[in-house]
């Protein structure tokens, strides 16, 4: 049997800590903030990152660097035959696709999932590739089956404020303006490889209940109307608390579920801001 090690990228929300207990490896994602460059989880904690945020820092994204990829992958490859790299989603950085090109160097020992996934999604693909792993199926098989099943997701975010998407061009100053005027709070939706406006609401509460009312939607129109059949996730920006109440009324909704919740990746954060709350499910393997 062959020995294979799951990789992915510090936007599946995995710590440095738990990647370790998992027994996966995660590639910390790179940060450019005042000029400075920084490494999620490795010199940058969340902490750090929204007190640098909060203090109107100018932050900027990167994918991460070849040499860097290539290094870890060479030094796992020296004690794993194969290696299944569970990058963020193609359609929200090119670190897929120049992941994929590297790949082609490495003589089929590399196989690398689009899972246009992010956060918590792209979490449970690469839990499922360790199992999957464990249970002794290869490199491309696995691939296989996350590809197969990668569009079975959705995650559905509620926005507090419009200016860290102004920011980062997502919207116009105009817009911005306008909806800061209306108290508008946008709900986003990441599903397959898009980001797009879902709903609008002015309030929190509000896009609470929006988000749950659209993974029951979902559950029910995508999924067998069997929410057994899904994981349900929550995750955040910034404030736990608010999370780990809407994590309770889900658990009162769906009995029986393990929910997790996670803060949302910097990469995500860094778009949206502090005190955003997200609902997020997707298909079991």
């Amino acid at each position: 049997m062959k020995k294979i090690a799951v990789v992915t990228d510090s936007n599946a929300g995995i710590r440095q800590k738990e990647a370790k207990e998992l027994g996966i490896f995660v590639l910390p994602m790179p940060f450019t903030i005042d000029d400075q460059t920084y490494y999620e989880d490795i010199n940058l904690t969340h902490e750090e990152f929204f007190e640098k945020q909060l203090n109107g820092a100018e932050i900027f994204t990167s994918q991460p660097v070849v040499g860097n990829v290539k290094e870890l992958w060479d030094q796992i490859l020296k004690d794993y035959d194969e290696i299944v790299h569970i990058p963020m989603s193609s359609g929200l950085s090119g670190s897929c696709q120049t992941a994929m090109m590297l790949a082609q160097e490495y003589d089929n020992r590399v196989f690398v999932v689009d899972s246009q996934r992010i956060s918590v999604t792209q979490k449970y693909d690469v839990i499922d590739a360790k199992r999957l792993a464990d249970q002794g199926k290869s490199g491309q098989e696995i691939c296989d089956i996350l590809t197969e099943n990668k569009l079975n997701a959705s995650i559905y975010i509620t926005v507090n404020t419009l200016d860290y998407l102004k920011k980062g061009g997502r919207i116009t100053p105009a817009a911005a303006l306008l909806g800061g005027m209306l108290k508008i709070k946008p709900i986003l939706q990441i599903q397959g490889e898009k980001l797009d406006s879902f709903a609008k609401t002015r309030t929190m509460a509000r896009g609470t209940k929006i988000m749950k009312e659209a993974i029951a939607k979902d559950i029910k129109e995508r999924f067998d109307d069997d929410y057994h059949n899904v994981h349900i996730c929550v995750a955040y920006t910034y404030d736990e608390a608010p999370a780990l109440e809407l994590k309770k009324e889900l658990e009162e909704l769906y009995p029986g579920e393990n929910i997790i919740c996670d803060p949302l990746s910097l990469s995500v954060s860094c778009h949206i801001g502090p005190h955003s709350l997200a609902i997020a499910i997707c298909k079991k393997i």
